[in-house]
């Protein structure tokens, strides 16, 4: 039987082949790329200067340690991840998006208020902040989303994946999000890249906003293209519903449960489960 450092020497040797083809899968960078913990660390600094009170206290410098923790990251992120490799421009980035953090917050008043209006269960504002994943999720789409609008890469998408991680809401950053923005429990919902979604729109748990199918390009590869659904305003989409495709929800339309919808529908529309058709429900004894 092998000892504990034979072990460890082979193991360490395998590790450094470079001759194992899938390892080719696995890039190398040349520079160290974003810090997942410092990137939380980011994430938890800007929740108490939106929200100060709730979770942390906001300091007089808050803002300033916010602008030198997101500078660094997106000097890594550019390092490693940047089409032109130019970390140069990350102290400008990191200014801009300082500059953004009204605007988010505006927005994530909206969403407050749209969480708390829907749900008869809530105490207040106050609850809504502290114990609902929708406002958890929102608040990392909203920052990710601003990220990469300054067109910052691979920020957003981690940012995003940790509140995925965190309350089963799994939001693109890249999709268009209006305001008074509400989901209900949440967990199992997936909104896509390229969905676009208006003001006063209400999801419940389960719903996905997905692509029905992709364009492949001529190696075989998937495009990005728009392929996930408009949802226009004042539209309610019920739980373990699945809207796929470029396909728009007109409106003031309600979508019911357990829905699977890949044509448009106009507005102020009505899609719900119908009884099957007689052919079928008498082959069943029903």
């Amino acid at each position: 039987m092998p000892t504990v450092i034979e072990v460890i020497k082979q193991a360490s040797v395998r590790l450094a082949q470079e001759s194992v083809p899938e390892y080719a899968f696995i890039p190398q960078p040349e520079c160290l790329p974003p810090n997942i913990a410092g990137i939380v660390e980011f994430m938890n600094a800007a929740k108490a200067a939106l929200f100060p009170g709730f979770f942390g206290e906001a300091q007089d410098n808050s803002l300033e340690r916010l602008y030198a923790m997101l500078n660094e990251q997106i000097s890594r992120a550019l390092c490693s991840f940047g089409s032109q490799n130019n970390t140069g421009n990350a102290p400008e980035l990191a200014l801009a998006f300082i500059g953004q953090l009204p605007e988010i917050k505006r927005l994530l008043a909206t969403d407050i208020k749209a969480v708390y209006d829907c749900d008869p269960a809530a105490t207040g504002y106050s609850e809504v902040l502290f114990c609902y994943p929708a406002i958890q999720a929102m608040t990392y789409y909203r920052i990710a989303h601003k990220l990469l609008l300054l067109e910052i890469p691979v920020l957003p998408r981690i940012i995003t994946e940790l509140a995925h991680s965190a309350t089963g809401i799994d939001i693109h950053p890249g999709a268009e999000i209006g305001e008074y923005f509400s989901i209900d429990h949440g967990t199992g919902v997936v909104i896509g890249e390229t969905c676009i979604i208006g003001n006063h729109v209400r999801l419940y748990q389960g719903v996905t906003l997905g692509a029905k199918g992709f364009t492949m390009d001529n190696n075989g590869l998937p495009v990005n293209v728009p392929r996930h659904p408009i949802i226009e305003d004042n539209v309610i989409i019920y739980s373990n519903s699945t809207i796929l495709g470029r396909i728009t929800v007109g409106h003031d339309s309600v979508i019911g449960g357990n829905i699977w919808q890949v044509y448009s529908v106009p507005p102020y529309s009505r899609i719900i489960q119908r009884k099957a058709t007689s052919a079928f429900t008498d082959g069943l004894g029903i």
